[in-house]
């Protein structure tokens, strides 16, 4: 018997069947039976499900003499499936790599409840993905099962049978079955969920959403939206065969109210002359299922159609009004700060005051957190002024940090007046750069992907970037930092601008190149690491080639796996991937089995490389900054050549790597397996990545960068860390 049996109902979706089927077929856990029922499709599709049956014991094909529908089709698939468990794939959507392998554990942890509810992300045509936008239910709903009753918000979710794995004794215990119409999913979700007496759920991205250009039959205009009356009557027939559930009463009486007032108020849903007709039955529908007052929300179905039309015109109205009014004060809003900042411009500048800003305003890091900590150790007299997004970031400071919120009135006051701007992201382009103010920027690393200008010619990698307002906005700057010869290169090349290379090192890295073995041991603690294992920190970087950065380079749970017991590996996602469905993909999860650590929120990013014991990594800059620790870097570079078309490269990374070059997952995992990954060989090709890109990273960068440019003290260069080859700077010249 197998554990799930997939059911795949198909009807006039050839150009999608084969990515469908390769989903599910490819999974890591193989443990299922596939049964796809052909609704008689007049296309190809029977032909496609009968060579993938002939490839494949695991797949049977049922060929249905009419077209049915698609409830109906699943229905006639569920009397073949013998698995523990039951999925509903509709045969335009795809399961997400590793799916089924997270479903299986998460059963066998809650012990096989009647419903594991799990995420999905929507699709869209032109590339983009966006998750569930209340993911936050299935993290809300805790480890173990639970009820409607229990957790009424998972109600809130969409409410579509392809979430959702069903075991297969509770519904043929119950009889639940699909009736025909185009709004099935809603007589079967809505009694599955409140007869399931345990339903678990699972916080992880199991399912793409296809959201065709063309839209499905239900955002469509059409007569056929009037099926959800009929499926709704299902609904309540349902509840009020069953005394247990009568309470459930007035709840599905709202949702029947609102999800036809959003049927109605979508304006390419129904045809003009049907929405008076529409109205009138729903509201009928309201009037006989009531049991009390009629919720707030659900009093626009009284008083007629026409009263409805008014009363959403005024409602129109009013928000248009709202708009235009907020519109106004905001442009009231800006010319007062224009105003106070004007004002204060023709005050003289504040001599001991210095202004910092880190990450687009998230909050004191990087190096400019590192040159604040040595000018209030070095510059007591100079007053640190941090600016942050919200009080949200705000609340991240350390203790007794000033701070000003950015485009306050507060922001404006200070930026007028202050003389030195410290940043490792260029400043608002209404920062106007006054005579004898002194800009530093600290960039974020050593750049091995293109920058700036030179994204010129990479229209895909630029895309959302004002290349020539970058460059305007670098004009400001007085100082930039750099920690090598390359850096100082490509910043001069990158950004044509009249600034001065300074040969400070990256302060950020003073406390990795100053580290001493049990400075991690803090960090190590914070992320729940068992005392004593060897920590792999893994780094991906974002991909420009795939839409929204994010790509699946490694099967995590397989990898930490392979690493074996004593070993614990830590995840840190790209900056901008984290709020994205990236995590959603798997590493929420195994971070709460404990299979990994997601170390992603993490603020500083050097307490988590001062925890590990090696990195793995891609094509993150973060590998520049992990070699000042003298610990192996492993790259896996499996997509090195769709990475540099679409982004560029200022040198080739696998040929000048700081460690092991691994091309796949399988090589990646003999490297570590195999004790090669901190081999003689990879020592050799660490020392001479260190001889290029850690050059001026002595260890006092940011004491460096305040006496310098700060106390006006003379320059004193940093000693290389190990002798530089003449030929240094080579690649860039060479990418010219």
């Amino acid at each position: 018997m197998p554990r799930f049996s997939i059911i795949v109902p198909v009807f006039k979706v050839q150009g999608f069947l084969r990515e469908c089927l390769d989903s599910v077929l490819e999974q890591s856990y193989p443990d299922i039976e596939v049964i796809a029922v052909d609704d008689c499709s007049p296309d190809g599709c029977g032909a496609i499900l009968d060579e993938y049956a002939a490839r494949d014991p695991r797949m049977r094909v049922l060929h249905l003499p009419e077209n049915v529908g698609l409830g109906r089709a699943r229905n006639a698939g569920m009397p073949l499936a013998g698995g523990d468990y039951l999925l509903f794939l509709d045969s335009d959507d795809t399961l997400t790599p590793g799916a089924l392998r997270a479903m299986a554990d998460r059963l066998e942890e809650t012990s096989d409840p009647d419903v594991l509810v799990f995420d999905y992300a929507r699709t869209y045509w032109w590339g983009g993905t966006r998750r569930n936008v209340l993911a936050r239910v299935l993290a809300e709903a805790g480890e173990g099962t639970f009820s409607a009753a229990g957790h009424p918000e998972i109600l809130d979710l969409l409410m579509v049978v392809w979430n959702k794995a069903y075991r297969r004794a509770f519904v043929e215990r119950e009889g639940f079955a699909f009736p025909p119409g185009y709004y099935e999913d809603t007589p079967w979700t809505f009694p599955v969920m409140l007869s399931a007496e345990r339903i678990a759920a699972l916080d992880r991205i199991c399912l793409a959403y296809r959201q065709r250009r063309q839209g499905n039959i239900l955002s469509t205009t059409s007569r056929k939206h009037f099926d959800i009356h009929d499926q709704y009557e299902r609904v309540f027939a349902f509840i009020g065969s069953r005394p247990e559930l009568s309470h459930w009463g007035p709840y599905l009486h709202r949702k029947m109210g609102e999800h036809c007032l959003d049927i109605l108020s979508k304006e390419d849903r129904l045809p003009e002359a049907d929405k008076a007709e529409f109205f009138r039955l729903t509201a009928a529908l309201l009037r006989k299922h009531g049991t009390g007052p009629v919720p707030a929300e659900l009093r626009l179905l009284e008083g007629g159609f026409t009263r409805y039309r008014v009363r959403r015109q005024a409602a129109r109205a009013g928000r248009e009004l709202g708009r235009r009014g907020q519109q106004a004060r905001r442009a009231v809003a800006a010319r007062v700060k224009h105003g106070w900042s004007a004002a204060h411009g023709h005050r003289p500048l504040d001599p001991h005051l210095a202004v910092y800003s880190a990450f687009s305003h998230r909050g004191a890091l990087g190096d400019p957190a590192a040159v604040y900590a040595a000018a209030r150790e070095l510059a007591p007299h100079l007053r640190g002024v941090w600016v942050v997004r919200d009080e949200e970031q705000a609340a991240l400071l350390p203790p007794e940090t000033e701070y000003v919120l950015l485009d306050s009135l507060a922001y404006h006051r200070v930026t007028a007046r202050a003389t030195y701007f410290v940043n490792n992201v260029n400043w608002p382009g209404s920062l106007v750069k006054r005579p004898g103010s002194v800009h530093i920027h600290t960039h974020q690393g050593t750049p091995l992907k293109y920058m700036a200008a030179d994204l010129l010619h990479k229209p895909g990698a630029r895309h959302g970037l004002d290349v020539p307002q970058m460059l305007r906005r670098a004009d400001r700057w007085d100082y930039s930092l750099v920690a090598n010869r390359h850096s100082e290169l490509v910043w001069e090349r990158a950004y044509p601008c009249h600034f001065t290379s300074l040969r400070s090192g990256s302060p950020r890295n003073d406390v990795l190149v100053r580290a001493r073995p049990e400075e991690g041991a803090a960090a190590r603690a914070r992320l729940g690491i068992p005392a004593g294992n060897r920590v792999v920190l893994y780094a991906p970087t974002r991909r420009e080639y795939v839409r929204g950065g994010h790509a699946e380079r490694l099967d995590l749970a397989a990898f930490a796996d392979g690493l074996g017991a004593g070993h614990t590996l830590v995840v840190r996602l790209h900056p901008s991937l984290a709020d994205g469905p990236a995590r959603g993909m798997g590493l929420t999860e195994l971070h709460r089995r404990g299979v990994v650590v997601d170390a992603t929120d993490e603020l500083r990013v050097e307490d988590v490389m001062l925890a590990s014991d090696a990195l793995v990594t891609d094509y993150s800059a973060l590998m520049f900054d992990y070699a000042n620790l003298d610990r192996p870097i492993v790259l896996l570079a499996d997509d090195w050549g769709a990475y540099t078309a679409s982004r560029g490269a200022y040198f080739d990374i696998t040929a000048d790597a700081p460690g092991h070059v691994a091309r796949s997952q399988p090589e990646l995992a003999r490297l570590f397996a195999s004790g090669a990954w901190r081999d003689g060989e990879s020592e050799r090709l660490r020392a001479g990545f260190r001889t290029r890109f850690c050059e001026f990273d002595d260890g006092r960068a940011a004491e460096r960068v305040v006496r310098t440019l700060m106390l006006g003290e003379r320059p004193v260069s940093p000693a290389a860390v190990v002798p530089v080859p003449a030929q240094a700077g080579h690649d860039v010249l060479a990418a010219s």
